[in-house]
């Protein structure tokens, strides 16, 4: 338990910002699952629209501190070899 008035309110930021940063990782996440049920289901309208909305998505993930540059980059990637693959 914390001690002193600076500990308890590092507790409450951090308590604050976790949820805050749950939020945004979920959100993440849905956009990368629309995509990849789109590329399941051969929709490749579909899934270039939603990988344009997803590369935003993880993008602003990372200007916001959820994720890494290097992190966000490699999935964007891997998404859009998925949507080239259908697309083809």
């Amino acid at each position: 338990m914390a001690n002193h008035k600076s500990s308890e309110k590092r507790i409450r930021q951090t308590a604050r910002r976790t949820e805050v940063n749950r939020v945004r990782t979920s959100r993440i996440r849905t956009f990368v699952k629309n995509v990849e049920t789109a590329v399941a289901s051969n929709d490749k309208k579909a899934a270039q629209d939603a990988l344009k909305l997803a590369q935003q998505e993880l993008m602003r993930g990372v200007s916001k501190g959820v994720m890494k540059l290097t992190t966000a980059s490699r999935k964007v990637s891997r998404l859009s070899a998925k949507v080239k693959k259908i697309a083809t």
